[in-house]
């Protein structure tokens, strides 16, 4: 379980103060696969980071009772001047893993031949989502965090990436934050709406996704 009590994040000040999040109160009871739309700049990803503990809420608290990943594709907390190699082996250790397993999935996984072993600052940003990704989920977790899975590659590295959550799914939860419904409404059966700073949750995905088509103009990709 995931709980969110009165979390408040901004970022900026005077005139480029923006709040991201508004005193959020939510909970993920892990029963369901939960999708977060939300419109480019809302404040999706930041929200994900506070989840997993990459960023610390101005005010208010995030408990976690779970194994909680971090965000999918996510690029930020690898460092550029390592390679994929390096990186992958430092989250293994962090995460007390089997590093040479891991290593060895996220090679695979991610496709990039020799590129493994150069640094990440020569990668494209599809390269860098491949290893992201891969070295996301060569781990098993409670909840994976998964923010939008549209630069990961081509399509057919796009299908691999949805069968390996598939298959994390079957003893694992997801929340995933999208501005676009068409992937997230196949993933998610409960919904949200990242608005202004504020999370307005929905029992089912289906009323989420029809809310906010109805009131945002985002055309799915």
């Amino acid at each position: 379980m995931i709980e969110l009590h009165r979390v408040t994040k901004a970022y900026g000040r005077g005139a480029n103060h923006r709040i991201v999040c508004a005193g959020i109160d939510a909970v993920f009871d892990g029963r369901a696969d939960v999708g977060i739309l939300g419109t480019n700049g809302s404040g999706k990803s930041t929200l994900l980071r506070l989840i997993a503990g990459m960023e610390r809420p101005d005010s208010g608290q995030v408990v976690r009772r779970a194994r909680v990943s971090f965000p999918i594709s996510y690029s930020g907390g690898f460092h550029p001047h390592l390679s994929a190699r390096d990186n992958t082996r430092f989250i293994a250790r962090m995460y007390g893993a089997d590093t040479e397993a891991v290593i060895r999935f996220a090679r695979d996984f991610s496709e990039l031949g020799a590129h493994f072993d150069e640094p990440l600052c020569t990668y494209s940003n599809t390269m860098r989502s491949r290893v992201t990704f891969a070295a996301s989920i060569a781990f098993e977790f409670d909840v994976y965090l998964v923010d939008e899975i549209t630069s990961v590659g081509d399509v057919a590295f796009k299908r691999k990436c949805l069968a390996a959550l598939a298959e994390r799914r079957r003893h694992a939860r997801i929340i995933m934050v999208s501005q676009s419904a068409h992937t997230i409404g196949r993933m998610c059966s409960v919904g949200g709406i990242l608005d202004n700073g504020l999370l307005h949750a929905f029992p089912t995905m289906a009323e989420a996704m029809r809310v906010y088509q109805d009131n945002f103009a985002v055309t799915d990709a």
